[in-house]
């Protein structure tokens, strides 16, 4: 499996390498991130490390691991594409696309779906990140029931 993660930011005029080690180290290593390498998560990740996505809440860099491990094992690929960093202070907001693909969701085609992080640094690592996406089109309405009835409900509402 293969993540991998650029920044594209148009709109912000400091060079990644301006930027605070903490954000430095996530941009990086999430470029090279892949079931294969996880544990280049300790290169980002704080012992103390807070993450919640829409389906879940994780704390402490070990429930993270297990977590993620748990994420990729099913994944034939994954990749991160970074398109905006706002910065300042110890946080961050990151806006990204990711395309992944699953061999049960979407007849194992890929999935795109666009969303954002806010992360805060401390000691050169994150120690909160928070993903804000559309978890119905990552994952609901990638199923083949589901996902059917899930995107009539979307339709009807949006008449």
């Amino acid at each position: 499996m293969k993540s991998n993660v650029e920044n594209t930011s148009q709109n912000n005029n400091d060079t990644i390498e301006k930027k605070p080690k903490w954000l430095v180290n996530f941009t990086e290593n999430y470029s090279k991130l892949s079931i294969d390498n996880l544990e280049l998560l300790e290169n980002i990740y704080h012992k103390d490390i807070t993450f919640i996505d829409p389906l879940h809440k994780v704390r402490g860099f070990e429930n993270l691991q297990k977590y993620f491990n748990g994420l990729y094992e099913s994944l034939t690929s994954c990749c991160f594409t970074i398109e905006h960093i706002f910065e300042k202070n110890n946080e961050a907001a990151i806006y990204w696309e990711m395309s992944y693909q699953h061999p049960k969701l979407n007849a194992g085609k890929a999935v795109v779906v666009k969303g954002h992080s806010h992360i805060k640094g401390e000691n050169e690592k994150v120690i909160y990140h928070r993903d804000y996406l559309d978890a119905g089109a990552m994952l609901y309405e990638q199923l083949p029931v589901i996902g059917k009835i899930i995107q009539y409900i979307k339709a009807k509402a949006a008449k």
